[in-house]
């Protein structure tokens, strides 16, 4: 007999709380006239903000909800549920300041660019909080179908609607592994409850063995991980700069997360097997994304082939938690500095990019941009430092922790791998700094308060986080995950 799951309304109050206001926002959109759709924008941080608030509340409490009768939760909140999504929405809140300015200019102000942001960002939440393959998926699409749309919001730029495309077909070839695998991994245990997947696969099973490979294909592509990073340039080239912005680390950040959960909780004891797995990809990732990056001269591009790169290094901390759990926590604080690099290196490509005619986005274009806008400059100046890894950034900081777990798993070639290419990424990163302070050129940027406030909030962070990383290091400690299995339905 059916037996209805119990459910626990504050494990997924933040949740309800942005679809709730998403759909209240369709309608509220529909009386905001056509030249006025930016309060739209900032009505989104009336369902942000709250959201936030909850989700730093639950730091330190664990619960599920959706209970079935087995006592597995399909939804889990922990720290480590909480510590990514404070990412997303984060990520969202600022990703609001910096498209406000952006899509009015471009043309492509409309409502609902920002409904389809929130339910984005509640695709990403369920991410980390799923504790069922099934959900996982689901949580996937939710994720990734209102991005396809975004990657084309521009309708009227050719590119913008091939970026989409692009994206939607190999996101959907990639949601097929990831689905084949979700069955042959229920084929092999009779479950998609991870800890029910802990407790019943045999490590003989080639089922089971072919259904990881299946996963890891999904889970790679997510992240833009090589060899499946091929619609990662194309799209960040087509779509609008701040969906680029935007997904570059909400989407790259969930996938992570499920891969983490995945590989941490449902398949722990198969850390020899599917270790070597990801430490080839990490070395092909670092090695592809940071070479192909030196011959690009569209500064989307090089940036899309960054952040391929910067997946990889990532994916250190991955592969050292095979053998070490905690070494998780170095991933989680790469994130978190990631984050905010990476936004304010895509807030000052807005201020430079010319919206007549997509002109202003190869890295020549930044010709003498010192002498008229030094401020912004030195902004891009410490984002680029930050990316390569330079001292007192938060991007020295979080490579120090990755490369530090991965010499203590005894990944020392992988390690190796990555200093080099991190110093390789140096020519790309610090060319756009030499022609800004170097040049002479008609470089002219436009910085609107939505744009000031994000590069404020990312070059303060990214100081924090280089020269004050203990305590941010110890909060991304406390959010490894511990045992599904104990969580409850009252918390």
């Amino acid at each position: 007999m059916f037996a209805a799951p119990t459910l626990n309304l504050w494990v997924i109050t933040p949740l309800i709380i942005l679809t709730v206001w998403a759909i209240i926002l369709m309608f509220i959109d529909l009386f905001i006239p056509a030249g006025k759709k930016q309060w739209t924008g900032w009505l989104t941080l009336v369902g942000l903000i709250p959201a936030l608030a909850l989700t730093l509340m639950q730091w330190g409490q664990t619960g599920g909800a959706f209970i079935a009768e087995g006592g597995q939760p399909m939804v889990v909140v922990d720290n480590f549920a909480t510590f990514l999504n404070t990412l997303y929405l984060l990520t969202g809140i600022l990703a609001v300041f910096i498209s406000v300015s952006y899509i009015r200019d471009a043309g492509l102000e409309r409502g609902e660019y920002y409904f389809l942001m929130l339910f984005s960002i509640v695709g990403m939440m369920l991410m980390g909080m799923a504790n069922d393959l099934i959900l996982i998926f689901l949580a996937l699409e939710l994720l990734s179908i209102p991005l396809y749309i975004l990657s084309g919001f521009d309708t009227g730029s050719d590119t913008s609607e091939e970026s989409a495309l692009k994206y939607f077909l190999l996101g959907a070839f990639s949601s097929a592994f990831f689905l084949f695998g979700i069955a042959l991994t229920y084929g092999a245990t009779g479950t998609t409850s991870l800890p029910v997947i802990l407790d019943t696969i045999s490590l003989d099973d080639p089922l089971a063995l072919a259904a990881l490979g299946m996963l890891l294909v999904g889970f790679a592509f997510k992240v833009g991980a090589v060899p499946f990073h091929m619609w990662t340039p194309d799209v960040y080239e087509g779509a609008p700069t701040s969906v680029v912005a935007f997904m570059s680390i909400g989407a790259k950040v969930a996938g992570f997360a499920a891969l983490m959960r995945v590989l941490g909780q449902g398949f722990p004891m198969w850390g020899e097997l599917w270790q070597p797995a990801i430490v080839v990809i990490s070395a092909l990732t670092m090695i592809v994304g940071n070479f192909a990056a030196v011959r690009q001269q569209n500064i989307k591009r090089m940036l899309a082939y960054s952040g391929i790169a910067n997946a990889g290094y990532i994916l250190i901390g991955v592969a050292a938690s095979a053998t070490d759990p905690e070494a998780i926590s170095a991933s989680l604080y790469y994130m978190l500095a990631y984050l905010f690099t990476n936004i304010g290196a895509f807030a000052v490509v807005i201020a430079v990019e010319k919206l007549d005619g997509q002109k202003g986005l190869l890295v020549e274009d930044y010709k003498g941009l010192a002498k008229r806008h030094l401020l912004l400059s030195l902004a891009l100046a410490y984002f680029m430092f930050s990316l390569v890894g330079i001292p007192l950034t938060g991007g020295f900081t979080a490579k120090f922790y990755v490369f530090g777990a991965g010499v203590t798993a005894g990944l020392y070639w992988l390690v190796v791998i990555g200093a080099i290419t991190s110093v390789v990424s140096a020519f790309y990163y610090l060319r756009p700094v030499l022609y800004a302070f170097m040049y002479e050129g008609p470089a002219v940027a436009r910085v609107s308060r939505g744009l000031m406030f994000v590069l404020v909030v990312a070059v303060f962070a990214t100081l924090v986080f280089g020269i004050f990383p203990g305590p941010w290091y110890e909060l991304a400690s406390q959010a490894t995950f511990g045992n599904v299995a104990t969580f409850v339905a009252g918390g």
